[in-house]
Parts: C-alpha cells; sequence; structure tokens
C-alpha cells in the first residue's frame, strides 16, 4: 500500500510548521524584550503613602506611639537597605471630615519586589523591645485609636513631559 500525502495536506502542514516557528519566535522575543524593563523597575524605587486618621483627640497619642514603636523598625530597615527613606506629615489646617487624616508617613522603598516581598519583620521587633506584652499592647492600642488606614503607592509625573 503506497499512502501519498496529498499537495493540499503537504501546505498546511508546512504552514503549521511556520505557525509554531513564528509562536516560538515571537514568545523569545518578548522574553528577551521583557528582561531589561523588568530589571529597571528592580532597580527602581518604589514609593507608598500611608496614611492615617486617628479618632478626634487622639492624634497626639497615635503619633507618639508610632514614633516609639513602628518608627524604629523602619529605621532598622533603612539600615539592613530595604527602605531608602521614611518621612511624616500632618496637614497644618482642618480639612473636611471625609477627607481629613492626620499623618502621611511616606517610604521610598528599594523596589517594588522589597515592598511587596515577605519581609518578616518580628526578629526587629523582638531584638527593640524585649518587653513583648508592653510592645504588643501599645501597637494594639495604636490602632485602635484609629479610624482609617490606607495605603497609597504613588508615581511621580513627568509634567514637562510631552
Amino acid at each position: 500500500m503506497n499512502l501519498q500525502v496529498a499537495p493540499a495536506a503537504r501546505v498546511s502542514q508546512l504552514g503549521l510548521m511556520i505557525l509554531i516557528t513564528l509562536i516560538v519566535f515571537q514568545a523569545q522575543h518578548s522574553f528577551v524584550h521583557a528582561q531589561p524593563s523588568q530589571a529597571k523597575a528592580q532597580d527602581k524605587p518604589f514609593v507608598v503613602e500611608y496614611y492615617y486618621k486617628a479618632r478626634w483627640g487622639f492624634a497626639d497619642e497615635f503619633i507618639r506611639l508610632f514614633k516609639k514603636n513602628h518608627y524604629p523598625v523602619l529605621k532598622k530597615q533603612i539600615e539592613l537597605g530595604r527602605i531608602l527613606q521614611v518621612n511624616a506629615v500632618s496637614p497644618r489646617y482642618h480639612n473636611t471630615e471625609d477627607g481629613r487624616w492626620d499623618y502621611r508617613v511616606t517610604i521610598v522603598w528599594k523596589n517594588v519586589e522589597v515592598a511587596h516581598d515577605e519581609f518578616d519583620s518580628e526578629a526587629i521587633t523582638r531584638q527593640l523591645y524585649p518587653d513583648q506584652e508592653t510592645f504588643k499592647r501599645e501597637e494594639q492600642r495604636r490602632f485602635e485609636i484609629l479610624l482609617a488606614h490606607w495605603d497609597l503607592p504613588i508615581k511621580s509625573v513627568d509634567l514637562d513631559e510631552k
């Protein structure tokens, strides 16, 4: 028995091989060109603004506890190279209640990966605060007096770019 492939089938097989080759080439091309932009993202600082809104009359207590228990942990992460900068601001005047916030803490992370990794700061808190009962009680209090807290990753906008 002599099996012959019809010319149409050969063209179809050739077309399929060409299509597969093009798909593989495109996938490799996309992968190669994605690498540099991915590397750039890993090298760029990642900025997040953390907003805190305390119950009326408790903003001073909140920032006192923040400075005592959380800021030293952030400073330790600066020493480790995970964070590049931390600063805080508060509004000078009052705002409407729905738009009110008491403190904005801006953290400049080394990069987006560091900001979202699963780093466990418990070792730092144990080192800095041997009295863990007091530390945990004060941190619980810091969050009890909050009405709201939100995190806002931000990006720069080049106003001169056309």
